[in-house]
């Protein structure tokens, strides 16, 4: 479990920084916006391979995952319903419009749909410090978004509303994709028969 740990510390650690103004301010004033952008993104991708890597070892490790509670039955479908708008957030995170701008930070909405999605069907050790603690810093970081928003320090983008059409278009076309394939190429687990 020390590398997912490790791993949660590393990302979570990284984005936190992005919290702290004067902090990220001193930096990139000291080394450069640059190789600044460039570090964060090193640390955060080292984060992200040890979350994977060490989540993945400690799923196969058995007697090092100890299960903390059962999850109920009915928590396969809350997940399939928290996840519905996912997708369709992360894309218009890229393609800002009407989405966008009502939901003010919509990849910090989705991650915090997902994290929550997965404790109706997670009970384990590996999962609740996995998705408890993703969850934990989103919430965190839309507080701090929230405070950096109010200070002028963060805008909201926007955009036309062709954008979300499309947003929530191609959201769902990749959620069927990975309810049926992807879930269970990427992560090992099968959603759909």
């Amino acid at each position: 479990m020390v590398p997912l740990v490790m791993g949660l510390a590393l990302f979570i650690g990284v984005h936190l920084v992005t919290t702290q103004t004067d902090l990220r301010q001193g930096l990139t004033q000291r080394v450069g916006l640059g190789p600044y952008k460039g570090l964060y993104s090193l640390l955060s991708f080292a984060g992200f391979a040890l979350i994977v890597l060490g989540y993945h070892k400690v799923q196969l490790a058995p007697g090092k995952n100890p299960v903390l509670w059962d999850p109920p039955l009915w928590g396969r479908n809350v997940n399939m319903l928290l996840m519905l708008p996912v997708f369709p957030l992360l894309v218009s995170t890229y393609l800002p419009g009407r989405i966008s701008s009502a939901v003010r930070h919509p990849m910090i909405t989705a991650v915090k749909f997902w994290s929550l999605a997965h404790l109706f069907v997670r009970g384990d050790a590996a999962s609740l410090l996995l998705f408890g603690g993703l969850l934990g810093w989103a919430v965190f970081d839309r507080i701090s978004l929230k405070q950096r928003e109010a200070a002028g320090l963060v805008s909201v983008r926007t955009g036309p509303a062709r954008n979300d059409v499309i947003a929530i278009i191609v959201g769902l076309a990749i959620y069927g994709v990975f309810l049926k394939w992807g879930h269970a190429l990427l992560i090992g687990i099968p959603l759909l028969p």
